[in-house]
Parts: C-alpha cells; structure tokens; sequence
C-alpha cells in the first residue's frame, strides 16, 4: 500500500526536507539547484518551502499550502561546512526523495535512511583517496605530456598531499585553515628537490598537476552560474572563496620557493613537452578513474563517470584542433550539460552524475593558479595578464555552455 507523504505531520514533513537540503548542499549542489529542488519537493509534500542558500548555510522558511494567513511560519536556520562532490551520496539522496515522494516509503524511514549516509568513513576509503589524489596528479601530468621525471615527481607529490588531507590527522584546529598553503608547499618541496638533486623540471606545471585536486576551477566556474542566476550573494560569496584557495596554494608555493632559495637550493627549470600522443591517451583513462575516485561515486557508477570525464575532454581537444581552446570548451560545456539532462530524463537518476565529471577536466582552476604564480614570481602585473584573458574566456565559454545545454535539453528537475 502506497503512503501519502503530504498526509503526514507537518513537523515531521518539515524535517524531512531540512535533512534533505542539508543533504544535498553537503554533496556540492550549486544555490539554483538545491533551492529549486526543495521548492519542489515541498509542494508535493503540501508545503510552501521558501529556501535561501549560501555556501555555508541554509535558511528554510515553511507554511501550509492551502492555509490560512494567520498560519504561523517555521523558519530554520542550518549552519554547514563547504560542499564537497559526493556523486554516491548524491544520488543515493536522490533515489530516498524519490521514494518518499512517490508514497514507496514512509517519510519517517526516508528521513532515518538519509541520516544513515552519515557513516564513518572506513580506513580502505581513506586511503582509496589518498590514491585518488596520486593518480589525478598522475593524470594530468600525462594530459600535459611532460616527461617521465615531472610526470613521477607528480604523483609523489599528489600522494603525499592525499595522505595529508585523509591519513594524517592535523591535530592543530589552527591548521585546518592553513591545509592548502602546507599542500602547496609541500608539493613545491618536493618538486625543488628533484629538480635540485635529479634533473631539471617544468616546474610551475609539476606544481599544478601535483595540486589539481585542490584547485577550485569547479568552484569558479559554480559561483560564476550562480550569479548568471541571479543567486548574488551565493555566488559572490562562493566565488571569494575559490579564489582565496588559490591565493594559498600560491602562497604555500612561494614561501618554499623563497626559503629553499636562501638555502641554497635552486631548482633547474626546462620547458619540454616531448611525449607522444598515447601517453595523452594514458592521462585521460587514469584523469578519468581518479575523478571517479576523488567524487565518491558508487562502484556501479565508475564506468558511467569514466565514460563522461573522457567524452568531455574529447570532445573539448577534437573542436579546439579547427576552432581554437575556447569553442572546444563550449562545444564541451554545451554537449556534457545535454547528456546529463538527457540521462536524468531517461534513467531518473541525478543529471550530476554525467554533468559534472564531463566539465571537471575543463575547468579554469589551473589557469588561474598558474596565473598567480606567474604574478609573484615576476613581480609584474604584466605576467598575470595573458592567465586573466585566457581564464576569462574559457570561464565565460564554460557557462555558456552549460546555459545553453540547459535551455536546449531542459532538466527532468534541478539535480
């Protein structure tokens, strides 16, 4: 027999969708998105849901529809830590709200099954992470086609930045803030070394591919979608934040560049770019699984991920080949944004899960880190402008994509 969630307690419907919204904005859902879905949700649960998100935080303002005026409202306030991509957890989310809405599941069980995701995180997952980190820095390396020393100075580095964030437990609350400049800096560590002691390196591009992971192109690019949609004071405050890590990646990298300098270590710099074509092909296989990896996707999933992390970057090289990086972006942008709203349609399961891992490998994170970089190296505005265009327009190239995609392929709904 079928359950009628809107006929259950008011207060019990209520906390459903905090614990809903609370869910979703943990697992990295953009402003737009999670307002409108719990918009939704809330009328089909008898409810007039007015949201207001921020990236850390959610206001929920609540009345019966249909009632009177005189009707008190219920407003929550619910304080959270940033989003992070959790495309398991997400779409498990998803598929509870189904059930619920469809009268599949007690509203009560939804909301227990909800909180069950808050499992501990087991030691294997850790340190499946801490491999994640490796290989993405493995990936990308390969994806810029450096020789074998900067590639394996890479993923050294990327590991031991995955150990750091998921194996070493930062006992100090004052580090916490500091995680990305100890990040940085250890990766620029470990690249002077090498390129002190072994062979000369591409230095600023070791550094990146070291610390993608960290670098916030998503988070640029979300904040930038945001206030395309008028989410203003969201994307304003997402996109300060994005571009604060990247001021501390920059500034972890500058102060071992600095120190190791008066040390006397001196890396030697080249620029060489000299391998062939297949080892591209490697970094977009091993790029695509780690993406899998660092977003938490369920196992059954890994496949579908690999195939939209690959596609994107494909389709992204083939149209920059005769129409230049920009239009190879959009072309990206536009068609992984149709193919994740096609999938939801078809499959009912969260356009995420094809969307965001089909933009992850276009997004501007390292361009604007190498353009800070550049920026303090050389003490000269000048070295930092050539980064800003070129971030400009592959940013704006980006959103419009993913703009078009959506008025093209509409969403089966916001996720």
């Amino acid at each position: 027999m079928l359950n009628n969630p809107a006929a259950a307690p008011i207060d019990t419907r209520i906390e459903f969708i905090c614990e809903l919204a609370a869910r979703l904005h943990s697992y990295g859902t953009t402003a737009q998105r999670l307002e409108n879905a719990l918009i939704a949700v809330g009328r089909q649960l008898g409810i007039e849901c007015e949201p207001w998100s921020n990236p850390t935080g959610i206001i929920l303002s609540f009345r019966p529809i249909g009632g009177k005026t005189k009707d008190p409202e219920s407003t929550r306030v619910i304080r959270l830590a940033l989003g992070e991509n959790a495309l398991g957890k997400l779409a498990e989310t998803d598929r509870i709200a189904e059930e619920v809405l469809n009268g599949n599941l007690d509203i009560v069980q939804g909301h227990a099954l909800l909180m069950a995701l808050d499992a501990p995180v087991s030691r294997r997952t850790r340190w499946t992470q801490v491999m994640g980190f490796g290989l993405a820095a493995f990936g990308v390396a390969c994806l810029f086609r450096l020789p074998w020393l900067d590639i394996a100075t890479a993923a050294v580095a990327g590991l031991s930045i995955g150990a750091m964030f998921n194996v070493v437990d930062l006992k100090w609350e004052g580090l916490k803030d500091s995680e990305e400049v100890i990040a940085a800096a250890l990766a620029t560590l470990i690249t002077v070394m090498v390129g002190t002691w072994i062979a000369p390196l591409n230095f600023n591009t070791v550094i990146i591919a070291a610390v993608i992971v960290l670098l916030p192109g998503m988070g640029i690019t979300n904040a930038v979608n945001e206030l395309t949609s008028q989410h203003l004071v969201s994307g304003t405050a997402r996109l300060a934040g994005s571009l604060t890590v990247v001021l501390k990646l920059a500034i972890g990298t500058m102060i071992i560049t600095t120190v190791t300098g008066l040390l006397g270590m001196h890396a030697q710099v080249r620029m060489d770019r000299s391998q062939p074509l297949w080892v591209e092909a490697v970094g977009i296989l091993t790029a695509a699984f780690s993406f899998a990896i660092l977003f938490r996707a369920h196992t059954r999933d890994y496949a579908l991920v690999m195939m939209s992390a690959s596609t994107g970057y494909l389709v992204s090289r083939l149209v920059a080949m005769s129409l230049g990086n920009v239009a190879g972006v959009f072309f990206a942008a536009l068609c992984m944004t149709m193919l994740g709203n096609c999938y939801a349609r078809v499959f009912k399961r969260p356009g995420a899960l094809v969307r965001l891992p089909g933009i992850i490998m276009l997004v501007p994170g390292s361009i604007s880190f190498r353009g800070v970089i550049n920026l303090l190296q050389q003490q000269s505005a000048d070295a930092g402008k050539i980064a800003a265009v070129d971030l400009l327009n592959i940013l704006l190239a980006l959103i419009a994509g993913i703009l078009l995609g959506n008025l093209v392929v509409s969403a089966r709904r916001s996720l």
